[in-house]
């Protein structure tokens, strides 16, 4: 055991699937003896869970790895996630590192700390990142607690098999690995037993969950073992393929009120052409079938998507068509990113390449774009009654509680923060900022 009390600071960037591992590193830190502190605050070691899904992800890596180290000099610093796994001699090479992990055998690296507080040399530079050489089983890292008491995200699996040619994922994360169903079962009935009321349950390409397992299981399967847990209240399920939102899983959704009727499905593009060039596995009128189907069977579904702007050979009117299907499509909500090269993937070998001024204007089209479909979309629930899981203080709105309905709009009203974590009923009364702002009843 050590001397004293060491103080372990994590940052995490990226998708929620890096949040997640963040958290169970966090976990198997204090389980061990060490004091988990803000990242903002003097430690002795600093964990950087990287993103690599564009370069400014790099960039931000970069410098929460450089603000690390100024705080304590003398502080081990320990990075971790894509960007160290997809390239571990730049990241080595980055002066104030001195533990590079990527994103496998996670669960050891406080071993690897103590060690290094024995007495091996940290000049070492230690470079820890293993390949994807083979089939390897989903690795356990589970979440013990959270600071939070609303909502909780359980990953349920690891990788993906999709090789999109613009994607780094496949390489960082490796091949599809599933977690046991009673491993999910018995985090998520932990959790809500803590007083969660919502799990989020997530993965790189949880609609294939189960395809690797020997047992006949998938997604569907696993959400109706889950929606059995007497603790549930809310279940939702984080972004989903087009090619794995099929009829049972919308049959399911539609006849189980306990899961979220909310879907991020990423289209990426309108243009089928611009599909076919990014590897994606539907077109374009299969994509509205699928909407249609959808919104045919599950009441008052939000439907939210990833859009690249940009992609090697876009013309303008690819580009048109893109904009035209997502008006026609209406979806509630827009995540839009400018594609960005990756160094080992193929659509980085394109010669085509689309200027930067026009990857910006043609974001900012998308983005304003974004924001007049969600409004219309908040505008339907004025006059009506929603229910609300609520989770902090509403920051520009003194006075006023902030959460979230089942189908993923934020609403606002007054009350007291003692109800945070409680799911309350609220009387729309506008649409501000494409808020629903209304009284709890």
């Amino acid at each position: 055991m050590l001397r004293k009390v060491k103080k372990v600071a994590l940052a995490s960037l990226g998708c929620k699937v890096n949040q997640y591992d963040a958290t169970a590193l966090a976990n198997l830190f204090e389980k061990r003896g060490y004091k988990v502190v803000n990242f903002s605050e003097k430690a002795d070691i600093y964990i950087i869970n990287t993103c690599t899904v564009t370069h400014l992800a790099d960039r931000k890596s970069r410098q929460l790895i450089r603000r690390a180290k100024r705080k304590n000099p003398v502080s081990l610093v320990v990075v971790t996630g894509c960007y160290a796994q997809v390239s571990p001699e730049e990241v080595k090479n980055i002066p104030e590192v001195d533990v590079v992990a990527g994103t496998r055998n996670l669960a050891q690296l406080v071993n690897l700390v103590e060690k290094i507080y024995r007495g091996q040399p940290t000049e070492t530079r230690y470079n820890l990142v293993c390949g994807f050489n083979c089939v390897q089983p989903y690795e356990e890292l589970p979440v013990l607690s959270m600071t939070e008491r609303t909502r909780a995200y359980v990953k349920i699996q690891e990788g993906c098999n999709n090789f999109c040619t613009y994607c780094i994922v496949p390489y960082a994360r490796g091949p599809l690995r599933s977690r046991q169903p009673k491993k999910v079962l018995d985090e998520v009935t932990s959790l809500t037993q803590k007083g969660f009321k919502e799990i989020v349950l997530t993965g790189i390409h949880i609609g294939a969950y189960g395809q690797d397992l020997e047992s006949q299981i998938n997604l569907t399967n696993l959400l109706s073992f889950l929606t059995d847990i007497p603790s549930l209240k809310r279940l939702r399920l984080s972004s989903i393929e087009p090619q794995d939102v099929n009829p049972a899983l919308i049959k399911f959704i539609a006849e189980q009120p306990k899961i979220c009727r909310h879907l991020h499905i990423p289209l990426q593009s309108g243009d089928n052409e611009i599909l076919r060039n990014m590897g994606r596995r539907y077109n374009v009128r299969e994509f509205r079938d699928l909407v249609n189907l959808t919104r045919g069977q599950i009441n008052e579904v939000a439907l939210t998507t990833d859009l690249i702007v940009g992609f090697p050979g876009e013309t303008e009117q690819q580009f048109k068509n893109t904009y035209s299907f997502v008006r026609e499509i209406a979806f509630s909500r827009l995540h839009v990113f400018k594609y960005s090269p990756r160094p080992g993937t193929l659509a980085a070998t394109f010669s085509n390449q689309v200027r930067e001024t026009v990857k910006k204007e043609r974001s900012e089209l998308l983005i304003s774009l974004g924001k007049e479909l969600a409004r219309s979309f908040a505008l339907q629930y004025v006059g009506h009654k929603v229910k609300v899981l609520v989770e902090e203080e509403a920051g520009f709105y003194p006075g006023y509680l902030k959460g979230f309905t089942d189908n993923y709009l934020t609403a606002i009203f007054p009350g007291s923060l003692e109800l945070r974590g409680q799911i309350v009923k609220v009387k729309v009364k506008e649409v501000e900022n494409n808020l629903l702002k209304g009284m709890i009843i």
